[in-house]
């Protein structure tokens, strides 16, 4: 990777997050935590999220380290997001092993009509707060049971959903290098035993960015892999050199991208602009619709799908695709509305005079391959050369809590027996 790409990349964080106001890049310490005695003899696992690293990423730009570390562990086809196909929701299914409308976070935005407040992923008090939160994800359910944890900017992480933050995490910002990142990892690695984390949680969104920016056939998307996989290298390479028995690599994705037809727009249908019958939520890739008055929801439904095209689709919530778990019966904390417009891929509704991203994703990973994840895993306790078929994102949860021998002691959608097969024991 040239300098100058790396220096890019960062100038560009730092302008975004300049914007913003001053953050804080301290790292938060619980205190008064440490890892019991058995704890201590357990492996490490140490998942990482490359935001928007689709399937195809790491042969398409010919990511070395990933490629070369992955064909001595193991390699997924794909895997495969839960609905909607977008950043927050999935980060949270993956270390929750619970799908979208399970956990509560069905969007980046959403509005929930019980609490009378919205939720936004750029609103630090609302990501940092745990009552938004759904399920126990797998910090807490280490730290429940004796055993330290650590984190670098996974979303929910800064919050105390499930009861409990992990021992070492940062809040959110975008100041760290993937280099720095790296660093910060090995220095929890160095840590006595006591207070070493077997489980550590890192993010790196600069994927994701370019291919918003740029389209995922970019040359700039290209870079932003190298920059990633050169971080990987750099990790397993110093983490090596420390000597640690036992270590585990899971590297993982939330979701795809594709670029869009951002030049010939969906219009968002007239009806929805009467904000006293409709509160509508528009992600570009799904259009949720909150009818106020119950009653007019089939009249208001049948009109919408008099009135569609053949570039998008008309649902009641309740009539969704049962495969994508995101109508009523699944709706836990009644966020998703009563009525669903979705987009044919690389279709998009954008309002009067918008302009959208050139890449995004968001789309039904089941009918557009292009928003596919990445899995990859290696380490003392994975299988040798092995290439699997795709999979739901939820089972991540449940095979990390395997190799970590933790019990899981609330319901999750992930099933353990589907990754176990790719473990040596």
């Amino acid at each position: 990777m040239k300098r100058g790409m790396q220096l890019f990349l960062l100038f560009i964080s730092l302008f975004v997050f300049a914007q913003k106001g001053d953050i804080d890049t301290a790292q938060i310490v619980i205190p008064n935590r440490y890892n019991s005695v058995e704890a201590q003899t357990k492996p490490y696992v140490i998942m990482i999220s490359a935001d928007g690293f689709r399937y195809d990423y790491a042969q398409k730009y010919k990511a070395e380290n990933l490629l070369k570390l992955s064909s001595q562990g193991v390699q997924s086809k794909a895997m495969i997001p839960s609905y909607p196909s977008i950043t927050f929701p999935n980060h949270w299914s993956l270390v929750t092993g619970l799908y979208p409308s399970h956990h509560g976070l069905i969007d980046n935005y959403f509005y929930d009509y019980q609490r009378k407040e919205g939720y936004a992923m750029s609103d630090r008090k609302n990501a940092e707060d745990g009552s938004w939160y759904g399920g126990i994800p797998l910090w807490g359910l280490a730290e429940k049971q004796g055993m330290v944890s650590a984190s670098l900017m996974w979303v929910g992480s800064a919050s105390d959903a499930g009861g409990k933050r992990p021992t070492y995490y940062y809040p959110y910002h975008e100041k760290f290098t993937p280099s720095e990142k790296v660093d910060k990892v090995v220095h929890w690695l160095q840590l006595p035993m006591d207070k070493r984390p077997h489980f550590i949680s890192l993010y790196f969104p600069e994927v994701d960015g370019s291919g918003h920016h740029y389209g995922p056939d970019s040359k700039e998307t290209e870079n932003a892999v190298h920059l990633v996989d050169e971080a990987i290298g750099e990790l397993v390479r110093k983490v090596n050199n420390l000597g640690l028995k036992n270590v585990n690599y899971i590297f993982v994705s939330d979701h795809g991208m594709i670029k869009v037809d951002g030049r010939n727009p969906l219009e968002i249908p007239e009806i929805l602009m009467d904000k006293k019958r409709f509160d509508f939520y528009n992600s570009q890739t799904l259009l949720r619709i909150y009818v106020k008055n119950p009653s007019e929801v089939k009249s208001v439904f049948k009109e919408l799908k008099a009135q569609k095209t053949d570039d998008y689709k008309v649902y009641l919530d309740k009539k969704f695709p049962k495969y994508l778990h995101f109508a009523t019966k699944d709706d836990k904390y009644n966020r998703i509305g009563q009525i669903l417009l979705v987009p044919k891929a690389p279709k998009v509704f954008l309002p009067k005079g918008k302009t959208t991203s050139v890449g995004k994703h968001g789309y039904n990973p089941r009918i557009v391959p292009e928003m596919k994840a990445t899995f990859l895993a290696w380490g003392a306790e994975f299988k040798n050369n092995l290439v699997i078929d795709e999979f739901p994102n939820v089972h991540v949860y449940p095979l990390i809590a395997e190799i970590l021998e933790l019990k899981i002691d609330q319901p999750i959608d992930g099933k353990t027996k589907v990754l176990k097969k790719i473990l040596k024991k």
